[in-house]
């Protein structure tokens, strides 16, 4: 008989996952959550999951193991009984830890920007060459249409969160996953509500470090002073660098040359090994790609596969993602939520107007909305990040759990950027703002980790008005 699995807060995407791939080892898996509705109630259905609102009921009889979800805490009535009872519970990364990944070469991409990317790249890649890899990433990637599979072969490839575990466990999520190779791709402050400070983010990263066995493989950006930092402090593992090609020889192995991203050139040691163009943008996933080639490479991969799989790459959803076209104006979808990111995605967007010679106006437009972005941490940075765009439109960050003077002050960030930025208070008034101004050829880029309102098809109805 199976043995019970019940997750509570299933409905979440990485709890989700872990059903999915639950599931897929022969658990019997039940899980409750309090918001329960399409589309994630619909995908665990065809799981054939069921899923119900929070109550003791749900545990009883008493699961083998229950995994408790990142966003629960004390006072949830599961949460309580499970504590009372003294039953069996561990988190979504523990239990991936211990149940999927043994017997598995684990794979890890971490750091602030592009785990999501380089995952799903190595993953395509690792797919490319025949090596059946399982994998756990944080969005969906379009190859695969999901963001967890369980695969045949050795290698599972994950997305390595530096967000801490669950209430009971305050290390960061990838110190549960072993690595056995690992990515290092840059590495900033975020996270605010969880970190003091990038110190606190850097003591994790080398946890991590020292996780590796010595027979592994650590992939670093050698661009990232920060990432050197963490090498500086102990390293157990044979270290293979990437970084930027510049004509000069350099200390690292792997390297990149591009110029908007939408085509590119991998050097290995000198040496031209990889031409490639593909569907994407931006100098920042030329080195999310450049870090997957080299931990291929790593687990013996040719490198003419290796082109093949970048070549061939369907990206990501919510990254640079057309979502539609009206009235002669296109409307991109983004997740960049961190000023590196958001620098980078407009001014790849920005430079891929140029070269397919669009001369329309390019519009940005953002919501400040993870804990991080709703502060003023970010505060002088941000006019810094849109000098590539027309027109700049931010909605006021909600100040939850915040105080007034620790709220980002979005209408001092416009001011700053100048005066093509402007504050506008709520979606309706984004969407008026735009459909009443702009013009044929015209792009715009949203910017947000959320749904924001269902701003896309809002602004994609006004403009074919």
């Amino acid at each position: 008989m199976s043995k019970h699995l019940h997750i509570l807060g299933v409905c979440g995407t990485a709890m989700a996952a872990v059903a999915a791939l639950a599931k897929s080892t022969g658990w019997r898996v039940t899980g409750s959550d309090a918001g329960i509705y399409p589309p994630m109630s619909d995908y665990l259905a065809g799981l054939g999951i069921a899923i119900a609102p929070f109550a003791t009921a749900n545990l009883e009889p008493a699961p083998d193991l229950c995994v408790i979800g990142n966003a629960l805490s004390r006072g949830n009535i599961e949460v309580e009984t499970i504590l009372n009872r003294g039953m069996d519970y561990c988190s979504g990364p523990q239990f991936i830890g211990d149940h999927i990944l043994p017997h598995r070469h684990a794979v890890v991409v971490a750091g602030t920007h592009g785990k999501t990317t380089t995952s799903s790249l190595l993953a395509h890649i690792l797919d490319t060459a025949g090596l059946a890899p399982g994998f756990l990433i944080g969005g969906v990637p379009e190859d695969f249409g999901g963001g967890a599979r369980l695969g045949s072969g050795a290698p599972f490839v994950l997305e390595g969160d530096e967000y801490d575990t669950a209430f009971f466990d305050k290390r960061s999520k990838f110190l549960h996953y072993h690595a056995r190779t690992l990515i290092l791709n840059n590495l900033e402050y975020d996270h605010a509500d969880i970190f003091a400070d990038l110190e606190a983010i850097k003591v994790q990263f080398h946890h991590l470090l020292r996780t590796v066995p010595a027979n592994g493989a650590v992939i670093v950006n050698a661009d990232d002073e920060n990432i050197a930092d963490v090498l500086r402090r102990g390293c157990w593992t044979q270290a293979l660098a990437f970084g930027r090609y510049d004509q000069v020889e350099a200390p690292w192995q792997w390297q990149a040359l591009a110029d908007d991203g939408s085509s590119f050139r991998l050097y290995h040691r000198g040496e031209a090994v990889i031409e490639a163009s593909w569907g994407m943008i931006g100098l920042h996933n030329v080195a999310n790609a450049c870090a997957a080639a080299a931990a291929a490479s790593s687990l013996q991969v040719e490198m003419d596969v290796i082109a093949q799989a970048l070549q061939s790459f369907s990206g990501i959803r919510r990254r640079m993602t057309l979502v539609g076209e009206a009235g002669g104006v296109k409307v991109f979808d983004d997740f960049a939520h961190h000023p590196t990111a958001i620098a980078g995605i407009v001014s790849a967007a920005r430079a891929s107007m140029q070269r397919q010679g669009e001369s329309g106006r390019l519009w940005v437009v953002v919501e400040p909305r993870s804990n991080t972005m709703r502060t003023r941490i970010h505060q002088q940075r941000l006019p810094c990040c849109f000098d590539a765009a027309d027109r700049v439109l931010f909605t006021p960050p909600s100040a939850r759990n915040l105080q007034p003077e620790e709220v980002l002050d979005a209408a001092a960030v416009c001011d700053a950027i100048g005066p093509h930025a402007e504050l506008i208070a709520d979606v309706d008034g984004i969407v008026s703002r735009i459909a009443s101004a702009a013009g044929d050829g015209d792009q715009v880029l949203v910017l947000s980790n959320g749904g924001f309102d269902g701003i896309h098809q809002k602004l994609l109805r006004a403009l074919s008005r």
